[in-house]
């Protein structure tokens, strides 16, 4: 059986959130006086905020004279879902995938049409992929790899990640559609795969960014994770190797504002400017500079050769979307949880 480590409870996870990590100090106010934005977000793009929040601090100074202090929090997007639901006021959220939005939007506190704005809200995309170590040892290729005899996989808590929940769904997805050799393309066969995977995955993390880390300091053979995960690992200087299946899922990023807290903190305005800024041209080619694809078809087209096209890619829609496919795969009784009950050794974080 598997076995837990650091069991938090949501009140724990709300105040880990409250702990909140800037990317760069924050600008002093001036005459245009300060305003205040709380940004939280999943763990993967970290680097990208990072470079896009000072090029919004100076653009909006220079509009309107105002000095916008932001506060950043990054945690897995399942757990930074569930903070803001029980009271960790952020002004903006940008999480891993739709469901976490949702659940935003249940609790009353998202009220307006977020899929309106461009590309129905998806500010980034990615798809699932591996991280192997230099010169691929394993030989890993594809996903029926995974299933060779002695192999440490590491990927995700899909109770806290959202990284993780795109991950199980790539694989079995992949299996049902018939690309995982030696397994029936149905669910009975994608079943018996991620039973097979999840018996040789050592560690799951709290989050996409954690699992890749544990990768970096030398553990497992192979995570399963982001695209983008890789990339900006092996810009930081890692020497993993990133492998692409021949299908995988697309994973899309929403981003919205979270009406209850703006409202609350009287800063609408310049939230609604930051939304419009990272779907910019401008935005959406810092996001793939750090290892995402952009939804935007002129500056994906002008990163193709730095992301090439997946043969089999497909999308939440094959699950029937996240309304459909969270309680099926992911609920108490779900696909995922009734799989992971039959494995072994496995370490979990929460």
């Amino acid at each position: 059986m598997f076995t837990k480590l650091y069991p938090k409870t949501l009140l724990l996870l709300t105040l880990v959130a409250l702990l909140v990590a800037a990317c760069s100090p924050g600008e002093s106010a001036s005459d245009g006086g300060e305003v205040k934005l709380i940004l939280a977000a999943y763990t993967t793009p970290r680097e990208a905020y990072c470079e896009l929040v000072p090029i919004f601090q100076q653009q909006w100074k220079e509009k309107t004279g105002q000095t916008v202090i932001f506060e950043e929090s990054y945690q897995g997007s399942g757990a930074q879902s569930r903070a803001v639901a029980e009271g960790f006021e952020a002004d903006i959220v940008a999480l891993s995938l739709e469901a976490d939005v949702i659940r935003l939007e249940n609790a009353g506190l998202i009220t307006h049409d977020w899929r309106a704005k461009p590309f129905g809200g998806m500010v980034s995309t990615s798809v699932v992929a591996f991280a192997v170590r230099e010169g691929n040892p394993k030989n890993i290729r594809d996903w029926a790899d995974l299933a060779q005899p002695g192999l440490q996989i590491l990927t995700p808590n899909p109770k806290t990640s959202g990284g993780a929940m795109w991950n199980i769904l790539g694989l079995y997805g992949a299996a049902e559609r018939g690309y995982v050799p030696g397994y029936s393309a149905d669910d009975a066969g994608a079943q018996a795969f991620l039973l097979d995977v999840l018996n040789k995955v050592t560690v799951m993390d709290k989050s996409a960014r954690d699992s890749i880390v544990n990768f970096e300091k030398g553990i497992g053979d192979v995570a399963i994770t982001y695209e983008n995960e890789v990339l900006v690992g092996r810009q930081a200087g890692q020497r993993y190797e990133l492998v692409l299946p021949t299908s995988t899922l697309q994973i899309d990023n929403p981003i919205a504002i979270v009406d209850t807290y703006v409202d609350k903190h009287g800063t609408r305005e310049v939230a609604e400017a930051f939304l419009d800024f990272v779907f910019s041209p401008e935005a959406q080619q810092v996001f793939a500079k750090y290892g995402l694809r952009s939804p935007d078809p002129v500056v994906a087209q002008a990163t193709a050769d730095t992301y090439p096209l997946i043969p089999d890619l497909f999308t939440i829609a094959h699950f029937g979307g996240w309304l459909e496919a969270t309680p099926t795969y992911f609920g108490e009784n779900g696909i995922f949880f009734q799989i992971l009950s039959q494995a072994q050794g496995i370490q979990i974080s929460e």
